[in-house]
């Protein structure tokens, strides 16, 4: 069977999509049904791509945007025919002949529009719903983006498959973290959205700080909010502890995991996700996370995590992650509650459901 691949998402520094591609490529290289395929990944420019794969690549020019996606990218599958395409973030051809699966992974620009610019969120639900609706098969990452996927571009859900995630961790177990070797540190991690409510931490942690003296709040992260652009540095200077916060866009691999080395606390106060996933990865790492109380983060984190009502002030941001800072005991129960929520996110099982979704599909199922 040939397997054509959109991995755009791997050029650059790759976000969410781009780690879920990385993610199912990597346990594809050693899935023994994945590699009697024959493989095609396509892209517009060099993507950096997991060992054994390089040999499969074909470069598209362009510009990597959506005229890439409808125009130059079906012409090359024009030519190379394969029996099935795999798109992984959102969109997909809607000339190609080839049967798609296309991986949906939260339907955002539908439940909250105000969160888009009106050009990139009509783009948005437009591209993602044609897709969706042309495609043989629809995957998602939880059953509330299952549920999303039904509510705003109508499929019905039989025809959208729950496949989620995995989360890395060293030899796939985990193992209860030494939270003597801990620093009150405070950390977020992932692209800053109006939604994830990081304004609303910097604001918060002010009283943390004033509470535990030697409390630092550590984000990590691009800023992609837009309306309105929040300026996060403006806000940290407002702050009265803001010599204790400290903003980066970007890190390496080795400066984030010695954070969430020496972090006690995750606060992701997001609204709305189709999986996320900061507060599993660091879970894995021995970091209690302080999450909103929405339904996807009790899918996805269960009891392993302190919870947030989403109508809370500040103060209550506060007290929740001061209460994990100064409690040892409330950090090693989350953290005695992580190895069961861990266990089912595995990049193995994940890349084996998604390749029988791919191969249903080019056979007609």
């Amino acid at each position: 069977m040939r397997v054509a691949v959109d991995v755009r998402e791997l050029c650059g520094r790759p976000t969410g999509v781009g780690r879920y591609l990385r993610g199912l490529l990597e346990a594809w290289s050693d899935n023994a049904v994945a590699q009697r395929h024959q493989w095609a990944l396509y892209a517009h420019a060099r993507p950096t791509l997991p060992d054994r794969w390089d040999e499969h690549f074909r470069l598209v020019e362009g510009g990597g945007g959506t005229v890439w996606e409808q125009v130059s990218l079906p012409a090359a599958l024009r030519t190379h025919r394969p029996d099935v395409l795999f798109a992984p973030g959102y969109t997909a051809p809607l000339t190609v002949a080839a049967p798609v699966v296309l991986t949906v992974h939260d339907v955002s620009f539908f439940a909250h529009p105000e969160w888009f610019s009106f050009r990139e969120g009509t783009r948005r639900r437009l591209l993602t719903a044609w897709s969706a609706r042309r495609a043989r098969r629809v995957i998602t990452d939880s059953v509330f983006s299952q549920s999303e996927i039904a509510r705003h571009i109508g499929l019905d859900r039989s025809r959208v498959t729950v496949v989620p995630l995995g989360i890395d961790q060293p030899n796939n177990t985990f193992r209860l973290p030494d939270l003597d070797a801990r620093e009150p540190w405070v950390l977020f991690v992932g692209s800053i959205f109006e939604r994830r409510r990081v304004d609303r931490l910097i604001e918060a942690f002010d009283e943390v700080a004033a509470r535990v003296p030697t409390a630092r709040l550590e984000i990590v992260g691009e800023n992609r909010t837009r309306h309105p652009r929040l300026d996060l540095d403006a806000i940290r200077h407002r702050r009265t502890h803001a010599d204790r916060i400290h903003i980066r866009s970007y890190v390496d691999d080795a400066t984030l995991a010695a954070l969430y080395k020496r972090a006690s606390v995750l606060a992701f106060l997001s609204e709305y996700e189709g999986f996320g996933f900061t507060p599993l990865e660091a879970l894995a790492a021995g970091v209690a996370p302080v999450l909103l109380d929405t339904p996807i983060a009790r899918e996805t984190c269960g009891a392993a995590a302190r919870y947030v009502a989403p109508e809370a002030p500040t103060t209550a941001i506060a007290a929740a992650i001061i209460a994990l800072l100064i409690d040892e005991s409330a950090r090693a129960q989350i953290m005695q509650r992580a190895s069961a929520v861990l266990s089912r996110y595995d990049w193995e099982i994940t890349a084996a459901d998604t390749m029988r979704v791919i191969e249903e599909a080019a056979v007609g199922r």
